[in-house]
């Protein structure tokens, strides 16, 4: 069926230059512009009665008619899904930066790793997120200037492989940290946890380097069919292997060794509980280091028998943040290996498959692990108190963490135990604090032990030890 377009009709300018369709089956073309059209080229288009979508144009007009037009009302829901996605994945990771940035609560090595993943998710929702929306609207055909191709494909590399060397670098460092916690420690400063960032980032621009390398002097490596994507089978397999399956590997047993040994320190921490020595402590130091009214710093109910060895506390704040990252890792592999798991396929059984069907899904695949770059502010405001409170504030304008009075929190933490010291044990205390000045000043410390029986509370004094050592 022809459908001419008459010369003096016109139409009401639209914001979008779709074709519309009139009662009286007379096709037109708007396009963006000021005041009433009017058409004075004459068009001859063929439209398949069963299928609108297939036209054939014929026309000088400049630009040409384009049959995508007519499939872009059909793509408005996957846009929106897509639009909040993106939405979701740059405000949560500018919240997730902003806490660890601001709070000093979050300021350790963990945390500092947990920033450079969002800061990777963030860039991610910038770049290469409303790129790949761009192609859904035009039928996955890419719209931009060819050399642009194999850079947001670096792009997309580059961030989706950040993110699973982050998560790497967590769980392999966890581990170590919990099986070797004082060589751990002596080497967890700010500045190794930030020389570790970098060297994350280093081998992923490394894996991600090839694709421009090679992308911008032949466009059929990263062109197919009209459609930017990887066309060069070796690199998909390797590069799925390198940035995915092998930092896969080392993040989930890294987790389990973390989650054995746990479970065994918190085994051998309660079958250590049973009678121990405890004592109450006074420390003194010098007057040259304090002023007379901080003269001495109390210490109550130390546990002679679990020097050291993790304490239960520590031990399971270690449990809980196993648990969070935990269900990091989990949401990050459900998400992303559909994708890569479907990218191998699709190579390995290239003649067998549906290429179509291949295709379809791996469009479907890709944001569902894009999603993943969403879902983790999500997860640490679930559980994470800390991040909880300090969103909840930003997101009211308020960056600062309202100081509570500290004398007030020591009051109500200090044990009953320090309200009833008896007379006697001032008057020590006293003594104690006029020998410590008559002798030499170089004296930093004197420990008053009381010890206390097993399974009793009376507050019984045993003869007094005293113990002086030299600074």
């Amino acid at each position: 069926m022809d459908i001419l377009c008459d010369e003096e009709s016109s139409v009401n300018p639209t914001a979008n230059p779709i074709i519309q369709i009139n009662r009286e089956r007379r096709l037109y073309r708007n396009v963006y512009g000021t005041g009433e059209i009017n058409i004075s080229h004459l068009f001859n288009l063929t439209v398949d009665s069963e299928n609108l979508t297939n036209l054939s144009c014929e026309s000088n007009m400049s630009p040409p008619c384009y049959s995508s037009l007519f499939q872009l009302s059909q793509k408005n829901w996957p846009a929106l899904l897509t639009v909040i996605v993106i939405v979701l994945t740059i405000a949560g990771n500018i919240l997730v930066i902003m806490a660890v940035s601001l709070e000093k609560k979050l300021q350790n090595a963990t945390n500092y790793f947990l920033m450079s993943l969002a800061i990777a998710d963030m860039l991610l929702g910038f770049l290469v997120m409303p790129v790949s929306m761009l192609t859904i609207l035009y039928g996955y055909t890419w719209p931009l200037p060819t050399k642009l191709c194999a850079v947001w494909i670096y792009l997309d590399v580059l961030f989706s492989t950040a993110s699973i060397m982050h998560l790497c670098a967590i769980s392999l460092d966890r581990y170590i940290a919990i099986r070797n916690p004082i060589h751990h420690s002596r080497f967890n400063s700010r500045t190794k946890a930030f020389a570790k960032i970098i060297a994350v980032w280093t081998i992923s621009v490394g894996i991600s380097m090839p694709i421009p390398v090679f992308g911008l002097q032949d466009d059929s490596k990263v062109f197919k069919k009209g459609s930017c994507l990887l066309a060069d089978d070796n690199f998909v397999l390797i590069g799925s292997f390198v940035s995915f399956f092998i930092p896969l590997t080392i993040m989930v047993v890294t987790y389990f060794l973390t989650i054995k040994l746990l479970q065994k320190e918190a085994t051998l921490c309660v079958n250590d509980v049973g009678p121990k020595t405890k004592f109450a402590s006074f420390s003194f130091l010098p007057q040259s280091s304090l002023s007379s009214e901080k003269l001495f710093q109390r210490s109550l109910n130390r546990d002679v028998g679990t020097s050291g060895r993790r304490t239960m506390q520590s031990i399971s704040n270690e449990q809980k943040a196993s648990k969070v990252l935990g269900i990091v890792f989990f949401l990050f592999l459900v998400m992303w290996c559909p994708f890569f798991i479907t990218n191998v396929m699709a190579v390995i059984c290239k003649e067998s498959c549906n290429e179509e069907v291949i295709g379809g899904l791996l469009n479907i695949f890709v944001w569902i692990g894009y999603l993943s770059s969403a879902v983790n502010p999500l997860v640490y405001t679930l559980f994470n108190k800390t991040y909880r409170s300090a969103f909840s504030r930003y997101i009211q304008c308020h960056y600062k963490e309202e100081k509570k009075p500290f004398q007030l929190i020591l009051v109500n933490t200090i044990p009953a135990l320090a309200y009833n010291s008896s007379q006697l044990q001032l008057a020590q205390m006293k003594s104690l604090k006029k020998e410590a000045k008559m002798m030499a000043k170089d004296y930093s410390m004197v420990t008053i032990g009381i010890h206390h029986l097993d399974g009793t509370s009376k507050g019984s004094i045993s003869p007094v030890n005293e113990k002086v050592s030299g600074v």
